[in-house]
């Protein structure tokens, strides 16, 4: 499968796929996947996308890099749609031999049509959505060959902010960190955290699914204070299942306030049971902040693996 092939059986169209960078203010979204009533953010995208290709049907799908919960925040999402030779044809086309696409981006003399074309459907999207949205698609482009939004990716990235009872409660932050009335000990939290790292079956920190598995590589989980005294946690692993994070989130908190012995959250993983040694943290604390992908000529074989190894990733 290449970005002018979606790997479609003989005889059906050929599509092109088009990798969306995007950010969101989760707080009024009902998480990312579609709900019926509800608003979501893939509801909000699929909506401009319906506007912009309504003539042009069937309407494509998005595919994204993990699905986040209700009131979680995005700066580094990604998703995939794959386009129909005749839905590239009606986005914007190459004016000149160096031109300023739409979108903001230069575009040098040798840049394609169908690069053009790519980078216009986040200018139209953004444009439709408008100025004052809280999702917008920072950028659109041709995929490499063998990309898959969902299935291609090596790692996620998180952070998580906490302001305790030392640090500022800025009402501009409200939104995005979590004021918790208690000090908390850095260096417990991080003691924790460090203990917490490796592959291991998480069923202890999730809300299981029938049929999926909970065994994830936590690569990386450290805590530090920014210039304001917020703590920010950094989660990094090859998946996450459901309310993992915020779990693990959860833990360290428990652990910094005095309540959980700093191996308590690795014996509690290790057990797989957990009772109320630590509350899941609210999600308004928690941002994606960035997909990691292999290298261009990996992406095929990795989602291959992915496929193959477990059940829909979250």
């Amino acid at each position: 499968m290449d970005s002018t092939d979606a790997g479609r059986p003989d005889g059906e169209e050929e599509l092109t796929r088009i990798r969306l960078n995007i950010a969101y203010d989760g707080t009024d979204f009902r998480g990312w996947a579609h709900q019926p009533g509800l608003r979501t953010v893939q509801g909000e995208i699929d909506k401009s996308l319906d506007i912009l290709f309504r003539r042009h049907l069937p309407l494509p799908t998005l595919v994204v890099a993990g699905r986040t919960d209700a009131g979680v925040h995005a700066t580094g999402q990604v998703a995939h749609v794959d386009l129909t030779a005749e839905q590239l044809a009606s986005l914007d086309r190459p004016r000149g031999s160096r031109r300023a696409g739409r979108s903001g981006a230069v575009l040098d003399a040798e840049t394609s049509p169908t690069e053009t074309a790519a980078a216009s459907l986040a200018r139209r999207v953004n444009g439709i959505a408008g100025l004052e949205s809280d999702v917008h698609i920072a950028s659109s482009t041709l995929a490499a060959p063998g990309f898959d939004a969902r299935f291609s990716p090596v790692w996620r990235r998180y952070e998580y902010r906490i302001a305790d009872r030392g640090a500022p409660r800025n009402p501009l932050e409200r939104n995005r960190t979590v004021w918790y009335p208690a000090a908390l000990d850095l260096d417990a939290m991080n003691t924790a955290a460090d203990e917490l790292l490796g592959l291991h079956d998480w069923a202890a920190y999730c809300k299981p699914r029938e049929g999926a598995t909970t065994v994830r590589t936590l690569q990386e989980f450290s805590w530090r204070r920014d210039e304001g005294g917020v703590l920010v946690a950094t989660v990094r692993a090859d998946a996450f299942c459901h309310s993992m994070v915020r779990s693990l989130v959860g833990a360290c908190v428990s652990v910094g306030q005095g309540a959980l012995p700093e191996r308590g959250a690795a014996r509690i993983r290790d057990e797989r049971v957990r009772g109320s040694e630590f509350k899941v943290m609210p999600a308004k604390g928690l941002t994606l902040v960035e997909v990691g992908y292999p290298p261009d000529d990996e992406l095929e074989a990795r989602a291959t693996q992915t496929r193959a190894r477990r059940d829909p990733i979250d």
